[in-house]
């Protein structure tokens, strides 16, 4: 048996950080998914993108599911209703694009909540991850067999993901009440705005369906 378990990290270097340290005490790149949407990391990745990885936002699916080593091999560049270009892997980026039904970039309907509920986050909770992957976060999420969850755990956790209870009630004080796929997406000035806003505060992993 195994269990998914997702965190949301307020910037991509961390986010990717985190995601090589699962890598390397040897979590399936298979069994980790990212969504990303940091204007400095799609610059990034569209002046040096992965070996055979072809950058560009609206690029396909399957350039995100595509071959090579390591994780980065697999990192690209996609359209997510709602939120815009984004850096995406794994199976969450492309439940979030409708890969899943065979739908076109940018055709799913409420992706990122639909993908979020669907593995088994609460609806409350799919709201704020959306908007924090908007306002510049990183989404982290993976399958993690029960005998090694509390490891996985605390790779996530040693790498300060934000708290999801204390940046939902923050959004809500602010005047937010739900994720809303037809807001404009946020530019660098946005984002960086929101990291002096939050920071990114020390918090325990969130394990889908809790």
């Amino acid at each position: 048996m195994s269990r998914m378990i997702t965190c949301l990290y307020d910037d991509y270097d961390t986010a990717l950080e985190t995601a090589r340290d699962l890598e390397a005490s040897g979590v399936p790149t298979a069994d980790i998914s990212m969504i990303a949407n940091d204007a400095d990391a799609r610059e990034a990745i569209a002046s040096s993108p992965p070996a055979g990885t072809p950058a560009g936002a609206g690029a396909g699916v399957g350039t995100v599911l595509g071959g090579g080593v390591g994780l980065l091999a697999g990192l690209g560049m996609l359209a997510v209703p709602g939120i815009g270009p984004v850096v995406g892997l794994g199976w969450l980026a492309a439940t979030a694009v409708g890969a899943v039904t065979g739908a076109a970039v940018g055709a799913a309907t409420g992706g990122m909540i639909g993908s979020l509920t669907e593995a088994g986050v609460s609806e409350q909770d799919a709201h704020v991850y959306a908007e924090g992957v908007r306002r510049g976060g990183t989404l982290l999420s993976v399958r993690a067999p029960n005998g090694v969850a509390q490891d996985v755990e605390a790779i996530l956790h040693r790498h300060h993901p934000v708290d999801i209870d204390v940046r939902g009630e923050a959004y809500r004080n602010a005047g937010w009440t739900a994720f809303d796929e037809a807001a404009p997406p946020y530019d660098l000035a946005d984002i960086e705005r929101e990291r002096a806003l939050y920071g990114a505060p020390m918090a325990s992993p969130t394990t889908l369906g809790r």
